[in-house]
C-alpha cells in the first residue's frame, strides 16, 4: 500500500485536503478537518490570491525517489522534524491520514506531535526551519540582484 505525504503539493497524485492552516501570533496552528476533502482545483482556487499551500494543508501519495527528501527508504524530512522541532502537542491530534501517513508509520507519534506546527510553505522562515526543510530558500533580495 502506498504511503500518504503530509506535506503534499497541488497537483500531486491523490491530492486531498487535510487541514488549514490557522495563524497565531507569529506561528501557526493546522486546523484539521474531521475527513479528507479532494483537492479540487475549484477548492484550492479558493485560497486566491494566495497560494493553496498557504491555507490549506494537502495530503497525497508520497512521491518516493521524485522527492528530494526522500533517500530510497525514508523520508528525510520526517526525521528532521522529529529530530530538530520540539513537540508542538502533547496528544495525538485528530488526522484522517495516520494509519497510511510515512512521516507516522517511520517516525511514530513524535511525527504528530510536531505536525500541527506545520506548514508546506513558508515565505517568512527562521534559520530553524531552514535547517529542517534541508532544502535551499529563495531570497526576493538575493533574486534581485
Amino acid at each position: 500500500m502506498s504511503k500518504l505525504c503530509p506535506s503534499a503539493q497541488p497537483g500531486m497524485d491523490n491530492c486531498t485536503i487535510i487541514g488549514l492552516v490557522q495563524p497565531e501570533g507569529s506561528a501557526v496552528k493546522l486546523a484539521y478537518l474531521n475527513e479528507r476533502v479532494a483537492a479540487t482545483p475549484e477548492l484550492l482556487a479558493m485560497a486566491a490570491p494566495v497560494a493553496p499551500t498557504e491555507v490549506f494543508r494537502l495530503s497525497a501519495t508520497c512521491a518516493e525517489h521524485k522527492c528530494p527528501h526522500f533517500d530510497g527508504s525514508d523520508c528525510q524530512l520526517a526525521k528532521r522534524v522529529v529530530t530538530l522541532l520540539p513537540a508542538a502537542v502533547e496528544s495525538l491530534p485528530r488526522c484522517t491520514i495516520r494509519k497510511e501517513c510515512r512521516w507516522y508509520s517511520q517516525e511514530g507519534p513524535k511525527a504528530c506531535q510536531r505536525c500541527p506546527e506545520l506548514t508546506t510553505v513558508s515565505f517568512d522562515i527562521s534559520p530553524d526551519m531552514q535547517e529542517v526543510s534541508g532544502l535551499p530558500v529563495f531570497h526576493e533580495a538575493t533574486a534581485a540582484r
